[in-house]
């Protein structure tokens, strides 16, 4: 680079970066929103099942089905209510009230005596996660319970079979270490293509385009003075988020933050890309904001797999999901984070965030001519 051409790319990479500093909406995207969406997301949102209300019914008691009763009262899953009867259970359970109602028949006793009790578990199936998820908590205390009550007779009730479960890379189950890696990409988002996709547009807004294009900066340069000083606010961002997801929500880090933020810089490039590309193709700042949301945002929410399960959409959609690049960025976050630098994950999704980005920032060069819009 010659210096000239230095002098020019200062010059717009600080006029940015004024740009920046004095639009406190810029600052608000790349610092304030984060931290709300990580405090949301940290503290309000979570896809775990704790205290769920469950109405159990003992049919008729006795020291079996009583005992069985105190087991969900034991659990931190429920917290549970014992009507008498299923009928004003059932209509608990109409009414929202609880989750589900587990019924101890009144031949329990003498059931489990011959070795063929059951019991019954209703569910609210209008909210199908938790659904599943207290279902599988139901399972595991009447499992405990049993395992307990063969203790207490001997190896004679013993099951033949026992599975002794290990689970790996997250042992508390906790949603939050699986949310707050993938909000880093939600982050990363708003702040790489959101911000950058109104910076060309608000040159034509403003009526500074004619004076921007009369400069002897070329078109590479322009894009590299409007680049600039937005990456490094994403970065910023980025380190902002892994400390509070660190520090303040105490989510392991396992693997290396430089695997991590060579990852993020990758991933900011494609957003900050495709940010560019809409705002050179629209060139009003409404259309490009609105553009931003629908083409970024929402794919990032909705296809990365940062809630919802890719394997379990239909193929035409996974197929959608491969062209959003917080996939490939969420997936390296959360191996960084709760497996460590594990290479095998990390490296095909960074050449696909790698690709993404020189994609992206070509085609914007192309849409960006020189010349009067």
């Amino acid at each position: 680079m010659s210096r000239a051409a230095a002098r020019r790319l200062s010059a717009l990479v600080g006029k940015e970066s004024r740009q920046i500093l004095r639009d406190p909406s810029s600052i608000a995207i790349a610092f304030v929103l984060p931290a709300i969406l990580l405090f949301i997301f940290g503290y309000g949102v979570s896809l775990d099942a704790e205290g769920v209300p469950v109405a159990v019914v003992v049919e008729q008691p006795s020291p079996q089905a009583d005992s069985l009763a105190a087991a969900f009262a034991g659990s931190p899953s429920f917290d549970p209510v014992y009507p008498l009867h299923r009928t004003p259970a059932q209509r608990l359970l109409r009414l929202g009230e609880v989750r589900a109602v587990v019924v101890v028949p009144a031949s329990f006793e003498a059931d489990l005596a011959r070795g063929d009790a059951a019991v019954q578990v209703l569910l609210d199936g209008t909210d199908a996660n938790t659904a599943r998820i207290v279902s599988g908590y139901a399972d595991g205390v009447l499992s405990g319970w049993l395992a307990d009550l063969a203790r207490e007779r001997g190896a004679r009730t013993a099951p033949v079979i026992e599975a002794e479960s290990r689970i790996w890379f997250n042992p508390a189950v906790r949603s939050r270490n699986f949310l707050i890696p993938g909000l880093v990409a939600i982050v990363m988002t708003l702040t790489g293509a959101l911000l950058t996709s109104l910076l060309v547009a608000r040159e034509y807004d403003r009526g500074t385009i004619e004076t921007l294009m009369a400069t002897p900066a070329g078109v590479g340069e322009i894009l590299a003075g409007k680049v600039v000083p937005t990456f490094l606010l994403g970065m910023a961002s980025m380190g902002l988020s892994v400390a509070m997801a660190v520090w303040l929500f105490d989510v392991p880090l396992r693997g290396s933050f430089l695997v991590l933020a060579g990852a993020s810089a990758l991933f900011l490039t494609a957003a900050l890309g495709l940010g560019l590309v809409i705002s050179a193709a629209t060139k009003d700042q409404f259309v490009a904001g609105q553009l931003a949301i629908l083409v970024t945002f929402l794919p990032a929410f909705l296809l990365s797999g940062f809630i919802f399960n890719i394997d379990a959409m239909p193929p035409a959609i996974q197929a959608v999901s491969h062209l959003v690049a917080a996939r490939y960025f969420i997936a390296i976050a959360q191996t960084v984070f709760l497996v460590g630098t594990e290479w095998s994950v990390i490296l095909p999704n960074a050449a696909a965030l790698a690709v993404m980005g020189v994609a992206f920032l070509g085609l914007a060069r192309a849409l960006l001519v020189k010349r009067l819009g």
